[in-house]
């Protein structure tokens, strides 16, 4: 099976081939009319055949030539509409991997308004704790909680992991839960959750040593705050998240204050992509959507 020629060479011979002009031809490549030539030197020699006529003035195709460039034209469009449909498909499919607890209280909500706005781009959203390369893996931007912003990302802040204990009603009432340390008797979802220990210290309460007893870990913030309007025991959660709960009656955030160690819900993308027009209208969509979340 013999090698197709030179792509460059193939591309030289198509434009000189519809000019019917070196020196125009040059111009559309962008290159001299010495390189141009040189071209289709390499690609005659290939052939084995003149590709065109030279004469003083004006150059012509030759009749290997003629029956050539129809095919060499023919192929190029056919590569050209090949790459903008797959463009097309590209600019139209974005891709999402957001972390559980934005995925559930937030985004699965809200995404259709998204969509609305913006009827010619379709999402695809992966709800996943797993941090995502995006040099290798098919997304084109992420919501993640973190403290640490990693170099050659754009990170925009959606909302702050702000945590206050959340409880049901009930267990309110049946361990009167008047002050703070009114906490410490109510049973604890993940008796060993640091943010627990945050608040009580911004609280100005002392927090007694635990008992060292086998207990579940659910994991996610969701799941816990499941387990709080359950009647299970108290959540540390993040209170703009579940503002509903609260005003419906399923959950009580008991006290105004709320604790913050650095972390936040950051929409995030390769700084390389910053420019890409669906990802320019999603961050342009969601930065406004959110600001009820950050208190704006």
């Amino acid at each position: 099976m013999s090698t197709l020629p030179p792509l460059t060479a193939m591309r030289a011979f198509d434009a000189v081939a519809r000019h019917l002009s070196f020196t125009r031809a040059a111009e559309e490549l962008g290159m001299t009319q010495a390189a141009v030539s040189y071209q289709i030197k390499i690609l005659e020699e290939r052939v084995g055949a003149p590709l065109f006529l030279r004469k003083p003035r004006q150059i012509a195709l030759s009749e290997t030539g003629a029956r050539l460039a129809p095919d060499v034209a023919q192929a190029f469009d056919i590569l050209r509409n090949a790459f903008a449909d797959s463009r097309g498909l590209v600019d139209g499919m974005l891709s999402v991997t957001s972390v559980p607890t934005f995925a559930s209280h937030w985004l699965a909500a809200n995404i259709g308004l998204f969509q609305l706005a913006n009827p010619e781009i379709a999402v695809r959203v992966e709800s996943s704790p797993h941090l995502v390369d995006f040099g290798t893996e098919e997304f084109d931007l992420g919501i993640r909680a973190t403290s640490k912003l990693q170099a050659g990302m754009v990170w925009h802040l959606l909302v702050k992991a702000e945590f206050a204990p959340m409880l049901s009603p009930r267990l309110v009432e049946e361990y009167q839960v008047l002050v703070p340390a009114d906490l410490l008797r109510v049973p604890q979802i993940t008796p060993d959750d640091p943010w627990f220990c945050a608040w009580l210290e911004l609280a100005g309460v002392s927090m007694p040593p635990t008992a060292d007893r086998p207990f579940s870990r659910l994991g996610s913030q969701n799941l816990e705050a499941t387990a709080a309007i359950a009647g299970r025991g108290l959540a540390m959660v993040t209170p703009a998240f579940y503002a509903e709960d609260v005003a419906s009656g399923r959950l009580v955030q008991p006290f105004d204050l709320k604790g913050w160690d650095g972390h936040g819900y950051y929409l995030t993308y390769p700084e390389a992509r910053r420019n890409s027009p669906k990802i320019k209208a999603f961050r342009d969509w969601i930065i406004p959507a959110t600001a009820g979340l950050r208190g704006e």
